[in-house]
């Protein structure tokens, strides 16, 4: 197994723009070359741009060692062709660009080379607000070029990868040869002596759910990520061994376009997004990307497995599927109201109709077999006679298909008509027109396409055509089996705080009780007597009579909306802030209220979300208070999933004390879940920061999960910029596809590494330490509150207009009632990356000896704790001690208390560096993560140092002017968002 790598944590590299326009007159994109390397591809040549002017400010030469050369030579190409065209725009942008850029390439070379910063602060006090909004696009729309060619470059290095790992190897398969893929995982099982049937068994088993969000990190618009994307997929065709020199420059001057289209752009974002369009937006990725991704994976998938464990895959296998909370989550978002789920599900599957309308076309121009030529099964036979309403007979396969079609498009008709219901301006679209389709019956579940499709598929390979089965038919089937008829089913989100408000409202309108103000017991009490009758407990109608608070209603609206849809349709029922048992059976029972029981199949499954410390804690009581209900385990039928929340149990206590109240609350409620025999799966809600539970080293990251928690069952959320990176092509999302399944089966055969007495104690020593020193001064310390406000762009966040979510739960609320996405987001801005790290070093630092040396062997033997260890010491590699001061210097008050406070803060930084350093031996911050440590602080910061000196110089302009509404303060907040914008690219991973 020598040949295998490990793929998933490969970061991209980024660098400058370090290729300059050449001088010489209306040359187009000729002038744009890339860097040729000699016959060993070792030592590189900067040719010559034509008119005599080679690279300037180029790093080229000493980061050859460091990144590979084809991605310099895309990232010079691309950087060349935005620099032509801002020196033709506007020279004194220009000017300051390069002025800026190479302060900030000095800076990278010697980060003691004071001179530097100084000088790109200088620059930046200096700068008018309408310069300071040219250069912050041109250092943004820069750093989205370095990402565009890094997406094109990791799917190079990927073929690059498996072309030499199969060069090595006797069999060639489908998948690449490497670790985390299934491919290699399934050679790593084989020789650990596991049976191929049991390798096969556990796969078909498994279950993999990635539930996409709306949490606003994305700051790109939809219109300039159609730009990047086409640059990179233009990147690959120059990558053509046969392209002719026209064909070349045809690439060229489209990617020229592209860019110069982008310059022309507006960047900003006017209006924030409807729950409608964010929906659309995370739809747009299924669309064009995973409707054709994930049945070409599932065919390689399956051929791989064909291969490595002589065995075929169900044709409707799906290891992997996809749901959405984009319309259904309502926790703290009050425009995501009942109508807006409505119209939102309505619109899912009006999509689903279309695209599966589109391909039933396909299969229709495919399956032309005439009864005159072949033969058909007997099921086959029976299915076309019972087809009524078709155009074709001798045809049989087209006669089922062209029924299809027709009930496709009623399908299409009725939702139409019921959107334009809800919204008026609903434009139809052109369809196909059937003279009449009041007798066609609609499609209304999976089944109905599922099962003729399946008879098709049957019939041809007993009849001899398993070769046109295995074509555009196997891909339909597959896509109704990951997607179904609704493309995505919707997740419901609530607070908890909101059904209690309901059912309180609801009793004292029944005139026993408050319902708020009984205990656990009388609440449970009450709540199992309730679901056990089948008397409606209320009428809709009559509270609505009654005058209840419109907030009531709007929450019992939801499940009046929710039932009237199959099931299909929707997912999970997710209860956040979940504090009791009695949470989860007050959801039963609302529903329940609206005819969706466990007898008729119509209720959906309840998940409580568990997210601060103490309901983490308290999480293995609350099941098993749960299970000990006889009537509850008979309506989940023996299974349950619950959810863990990564990024606020780390905003309540830390980062450390997260980790392992996270550990052991899983480990606990695995113990509860096996006592009464139930099947437990847990929901991972993880962002893409470390400091949100995030990890770029997935197939790692799945593998380091507490023993007994993953069993080949693995929900968890995508969101925001996440889902581009990781689904943003065809290929990077097979790609992704293949890790998460090799990890998840991996997992079912991995011994896992247990915590010893001493580690656990070690661990509860160093949570505890973590934790109060976090809460110190998050919770604790007065002057926190107006440090945080001053220091960092948290209050100036709103003018993003990113998301349609508000960024508090209650707009008057301190940081308690903050979001952990702009908690996060508002430090990473600063680069001090705060909510990640702090408490780790206070909790890792002892006197004691032996606690140092358990650390070191907990770091060298617990895999959980070492990647706990890496992921904090690739945040710190991405914190930068002076620009955060340069913050502090501009905007905080020079007050004794929050001058002092900024270098507590700073001090804990060098603090939590010395402590990671120390436990993990190494002398820098690299380790597993070296590609992303280097090209952040090596490459990404000549860009980000400039950025940041000319945010702070803006933020304090801004505050200064008060509430002015003035054309120059609308000019210094258009640059605001665009260096936001253009930190939230060069962190990659900032919300």
């Amino acid at each position: 197994m020598r040949h295998l790598l490990t793929i998933s944590n490969l970061l991209l590299f980024t660098t400058l723009p370090m290729f300059e326009a050449s001088t010489a007159p209306n040359q187009g994109t000729a002038a744009f070359v890339r860097k040729n390397t000699d016959a060993d591809g070792d030592t590189p040549t900067v040719t010559p741009l034509e008119g005599g002017q080679s690279s300037i400010h180029s790093l080229s030469a000493d980061l050859n060692s460091i990144v590979d050369k084809h991605l310099m030579d895309d990232i010079e190409m691309l950087s060349s062709m935005l620099a032509s065209i801002v020196r033709k725009e506007n020279p004194r942008v220009y000017d300051l660009y390069t002025q800026m850029r190479q302060h900030g390439i000095d800076r990278a070379a010697d980060p003691n080379n004071t001179e530097s910063f100084k000088a790109m602060k200088k620059l930046s006090f200096d700068i008018s607000p309408v310069d300071a909004l040219g250069v912050m696009r041109v250092f943004s729309i820069a750093l989205n070029l370095v990402n565009a060619a890094e997406v094109h470059h990791r799917l190079r290095d990927m073929r690059r990868t498996e072309m030499e790992a199969s060069k090595n190897s006797l069999n060639v398969g489908p998948l690449p040869m490497v670790e985390d893929s299934v491919r290699g995982t399934i050679d790593i099982l084989l020789e650990e002596g596991n049976s191929a049937e049991a390798i096969f068994e556990k796969l078909l088993s498994q279950k993999v759910e990635i539930v996409i969000t709306a949490h606003p990190t994305e700051v790109n618009r939809k219109t300039l990520l159609r730009r990047y994307r086409s640059i990179t997929e233009t990147l690959a065709t120059l990558d053509r061994p046969d392209l002719l020199p026209y064909e070349r420059s045809v690439a060229m001057e489209k990617i020229f376009r592209d860019i110069a289209g982008t310059w022309g752009s507006d960047e900003i974002r006017r209006t924030k997004p409807t729950p409608q369009q964010e929906a659309a937006g995370g739809n747009a990725v299924i669309e064009t990307v995973l409707w054709d991704a994930v049945p070409d994976y599932l065919r390689k998938l399956s051929a791989q497995v064909r291969q490595s464990l002589g065995m075929r895959l169900p044709i409707d296998a799906m290891p992997i599927k996809f749901a959405s909370w984009i319309g259904g989550d309502r926790d703290g978002n009050p425009n995501v109201t009942p109508q807006v789920t409505k119209e939102v599900i309505l619109a899912q599957r009006l999509r689903a109709a279309k695209l599966f309308l589109n391909d039933m076309n396909t299969l229709y121009d495919e399956l032309a077999i005439s009864s005159q030529n072949s033969c058909f099964s007997e099921e086959m036979e029976e299915l076309a006679a019972s087809v009524k309403k078709s155009y074709d007979s001798m045809e049989k396969y087209r006669r089922v298909i062209g029924h299809l079609r027709i009930r496709l498009l009623k399908t299409i008709r009725e939702i139409e008509k019921d959107l334009r219901g809800i919204t008026p301006i609903f434009n139809t679209g052109n369809v196909i027109t059937v003279e009449d389709l009041d007798d066609v019956e609609t499609i209304t579940k999976r089944e109905d396409l599922m099962k003729p499709l399946k008879i098709m598929y049957d019939s041809l390979v007993e009849t001899g055509f398993a070769s046109v089965a295995d074509g555009s038919l196997v891909n339909t089937i597959r896509r109704l089996a990951a997607f179904g008829i609704s493309l995505v089913p919707l997740d419901i989100r609530e607070e908890s705080t909101k059904h209690t408000e309901a059912m309180d409202a609801i009793t004292q309108f029944l005139g026993i009780g408050s319902y708020k103000s009984w205990n656990e017991d009388t609440k449970i009490s009450f709540l199992q007597t309730e679901l056990s009758n089948r008397r409606p407990l209320f009428n809709l109608g009559d509270l609505e009579a009654h005058g209840v608070d419109e907030t009531v209603l709007k929450t019992l609206r939801v499940f009046e909306t929710i039932s009237q849809f199959e099931t299909e349709s929707l997912g999970a029922y997710v209860i956040s802030q979940s504090t009791a048992a009695s949470d989860v059976l007050l959801v039963m029972l609302l529903q329940q209220q609206f005819g969706m029981t466990p007898a008729n199949g119509k209720m959906i499954r309840v998940v409580p979300l568990f997210e601060t410390l103490d309901d983490l804690t308290n999480a293995p009581e609350i099941l098993e208070r749960l299970f000990k209900i006889t009537s509850y385990i008979g309506a989940v039928k023996g299974k349950m999933e619950v959810m863990v929340g990564y990024s606020d149990s780390a905003k309540d206590a830390g980062r450390l004390a997260a980790c392992w109240a996270q550990y052991t609350s899983q480990e606990q409620m695995v113990k509860v879940a096996e006592k009464y025999n139930v099947e437990l799966t847990f929901f991972h809600g993880k962002g893409g920061t470390v400091g949100r539970g995030g990890n770029p080293a997935l197939y790692r990251a799945v593998l380091s999960h507490p023993p007994n928690t993953v069993n080949g069952r693995f929900r968890v959320t995508e969101q925001g910029e996440m889902i581009r990176q990781n689904f943003g092509s065809p290929d990077i999302a097979e790609r992704t596809l293949d890790i998460y399944t090799a990890a998840v089966l991996r997992e079912r055969f991995i011994e896992h590494v247990l915590p010893s007495e001493n580690w656990r104690k070690q661990m509860q020593r160093i949570s505890e330490v973590s934790c109060k020193d976090y809460r110190q001064l998050v919770r604790d310390d007065p002057r926190f509150v107006p440090y945080f406000r001053q220091a960092t762009p948290e209050m100036e966040l709103g003018i993003l207009k990113i998301g349609s979510r508000p960024a508090k739960r209650k707009p008057k609320g301190g940081i308690e009632s903050l979001r952990a996405i702009p908690w996060t987001f508002a430090w990473a801005q600063t680069r001090l990356n705060l909510s990640a790290w702090l408490g780790v070093g206070s909790g890792l630092n002892s006197s004691n000896e032996k606690d140092k040396a358990e650390l070191k062997e907990m770091y060298q033997k617990w895999p959980w704790f070492r990647e706990i260890i890496d992921l904090i010491a690739m945040i710190l590699s991405k914190t930068d001690y002076s620009i955060s001061e340069n913050y502090d210097n501009l905007l905080v008050d020079k007050t004794d208390d929050l001058v002092s406070l900024g270098k507590e803060v700073r001090e804990k930084l060098v603090e939590t560096r010395t402590a990671v350093l120390e436990v993990s031996g190494s002398k820098d911050f690299a380790g597993p993560h070296v590609q992303l440590q280097r090209a952040t602080s090596k490459i990404r910061n000549p860009f980000l140092d400039p950025i940041n000196c000319v945010q702070a110089e803006l933020l304090k302009e801004l505050r200064q002017m008060g509430e002015d509404d003035s054309e120059i303060r609308k000019i210094r907040e258009d640059a605001l968002v665009v260096s936001i914008n253009g930190i939230a690219q060069g962190m990659k991973n900032s919300g």
